[in-house]
């Protein structure tokens, strides 16, 4: 006999073990969590890293008001989806121990699913930049579009067509 996840009702798996008990579905879904944190962060720091050195190069003077100010915000997105995606480890660390996994899981999955958002905008702010760089404005605006809706397709609608089908 199979147990129904009371779980966070966001990804958490419908079927547990039956010998899995709740401590160990919250431990499992917490150690989920923080391994696709472990995908997520290295990308959303190569981004940060990256957009903290460009002000310092020789040409950043040269972008335009506009350029300017897609850059800063596209360094806002990545320094709050950064933040957000580290909220798991802070939230857990500073609960650690006074029995509010359940609390320190559902809020850590809000967190991230906020932060994914930033990260996709930041991505697609990136490349808008860039793209503006080298092929003007209009070109940007119109493969930033589609960058960002194959994220929002690739990150989203996929995953959330798949829970309505299910039921949840």
């Amino acid at each position: 006999m199979t147990g129904t996840s009371t779980g966070v009702g966001d990804g958490a798996s419908r079927a547990t073990s039956s010998d899995e008990d709740p401590d160990e579905r919250l431990n499992r879904e917490l150690i989920e969590l923080l391994n696709e944190l472990r995908v997520m962060l290295p990308g959303v720091q190569v981004l940060f890293a990256f957009l903290l050195t460009v002000p310092f190069s020789s040409r950043f003077h040269e972008l335009t008001n506009g350029q300017q100010a897609i850059y800063f915000a596209t360094f806002v997105c990545t320094t709050i989806a950064t933040g957000l995606f580290m909220v798991p480890t802070a939230y857990h660390r500073i609960r650690f121990r006074q029995g509010d996994k359940e609390r320190i899981l559902r809020t850590s999955n809000r967190f991230t699913i906020v932060g994914i958002v930033f990260l996709a905008i930041s991505i697609t702010l990136a490349f808008v930049l860039i793209s503006d760089l080298l092929f003007g404005f209009g070109v940007a605006i119109a493969l930033g579009a589609v960058v960002l809706v194959f994220l929002a397709w690739a990150w989203f609608a996929i995953p959330l067509s798949r829970r309505v089908r299910d039921g949840g």
